[in-house]
Formats: structure tokens, sequence, C-alpha cells
């Protein structure tokens, strides 16, 4: 039994050829796995910061063990192991040795004698910290680099922990 053609339209409707696509390389593929994966460490990164883990003289500083200096009346009130200083601000770089008075080429009021030569001294200043009350004392400084061009590092102080 034939079934009647009961569509005015007389044409056999054709079917589109599927194209294949060819699979992509790997390399192609690690690399958009790359980018992806630091793309998202990026905008992590930002959304959640970590906690700076700096020297050990920014890890142990709290509010209540920072003595200003304005409370000295001289240099034998000193206590080893305390800090004296600003710790409202951020300092980012750390050295140890003695304070001398004077500085390094006419650069700086002070001088920091650090192991390893006259080459390792630092020339220092501070707007925070009498530096006189530090004389002759072996401490750990915390403070922030500025151009120099007569001495190898310049240092503005703003924390110091009495070691010595």
């Amino acid at each position: 039994m034939d079934i009647p053609n009961l569509s005015q339209n007389t044409q056999i409707p054709v079917s589109t050829p599927v194209i294949h696509q060819k699979p992509k390389s790997p390399k192609t593929v690690y690399f958009i796995i790359i980018v992806l994966a630091i793309a998202l460490g990026f905008w992590t990164s930002r959304f959640f910061p970590s906690s700076k883990s700096g020297s050990n003289i920014i890890d142990t500083i709290t509010q209540n063990n920072v003595t200003p200096v304005s409370s000295l009346k001289n240099s034998n009130d000193l206590v080893v192991g305390q800090f004296y200083g600003d710790t409202g601000k951020t300092f980012t770089d750390t050295a140890t040795g003695i304070i001398i008075k004077g500085g390094i080429n006419g650069e700086g009021t002070h001088t920091l004698q650090r192991e390893g030569g006259k080459t390792q001294n630092a020339a220092l200043t501070s707007s925070i910290v009498d530096l006189d009350f530090f004389l002759d004392k072996k401490v750990e400084i915390k403070g922030e680099t500025n151009s120099s061009t007569k001495a190898g590092w310049f240092l503005d102080v703003g924390i110091i922990k009495v070691l010595e």
C-alpha cells in the first residue's frame, strides 16, 4: 500500500552535512589551563590577602610592648628586648648593628655599624625616634630605605629593639 504525498512541496528535504572539528591540541589545552590558573590566583589574592610574615621584629611587635622614646629621660632607662618607636606605620627594611653618632659622607645623623666592615654600614635618620638615646647600643632597627648618593644604604628608622 502506497502512502499518498499530501504535501504541496514536492522537494525532499536534504540534511546538512556534519562538519567534524579537529580536536584541540594538548598544548592549547595546557595554555588555557595555565592562563585560567594565573587569573584565578591573582583575583584570589586580591579578595583574600594573606598576612605578610616579615622579619622577627615585626612579628613580635604589639602595641602593648612599644615604649615611646619621649618617655625616656636618658639612655640608662633603655630596657633590653623592649621596642621603641611607632608601630602605627609599616616598615619594610630591617638591620642589626651598633648605632654611633655621625652620618656617612654627610648623609644621615647617625651610622649603624653592621658586621662585615665599613661597606655594610648604613646611614640613619629618624623623624620618629631620637637616635641619641641608643648610642653605642646593639639594636635591631626597622625602617624605610631612602635614596642616597653618598651612602651605600640610607635608612629612616621607625622602630628600634634594644638587643644589648
